[in-house]
């Protein structure tokens, strides 16, 4: 399975001048723990960066910081590590766990942004797949049952 056939198609995105009330407003009204981070170039959008809940409350909140005049590019983390669509969910889940990322910015061969694949995304996946091999078990016993009383 690839990450193009299980990542989520409607990122929300915001641009680096932006302030981050905006990007706070954006998460409570799409319900996101997130925003990427976004350059335009022509008609296509290319993640730069990541704003969390979490970058709000530590790096503005926490410090008391004029959440007015901050922007988002001021705090957003620039390594930004993306995933392509073709690639394996595998490998995605891997990149995920070596790069401590809960999130990952999906691109395509051009380096557009096309979706978003979060680590609740991974866990429906895996435990979706652990369900089927458990469903696999239980049926091989009970062939076993009725071939070989």
């Amino acid at each position: 399975m690839t990450v193009g056939e299980i990542c989520n198609r409607e990122v929300i995105v915001i641009q680096r001048d932006a302030t981050i009330v905006e990007a706070a407003r954006l998460m409570r009204q799409y319900h996101v723990g997130a925003v990427i981070v976004v350059d335009k170039h022509s008609d296509r959008q290319i993640p730069v960066g990541i704003v969390t809940d979490r970058d709000l409350v530590v790096e503005v909140l926490a410090t008391e910081l004029d959440e007015t005049v901050i922007t988002v590019g001021d705090i957003m983390t620039p390594e930004v590590f993306t995933v392509k669509e073709s690639a394996s969910t595998h490998d995605a889940i891997e990149l995920m766990r070596r790069k401590t990322s809960r999130r990952l910015p999906v691109v395509n061969e051009t380096g557009e942004l096309v979706g978003i694949l979060t680590l609740d995304d991974a866990l429906q996946i895996v435990s979706e797949e652990l369900l089927d091999l458990a469903k696999l078990v239980r049926y091989e016993q009970k062939k076993e049952v009725r071939h070989r009383p």
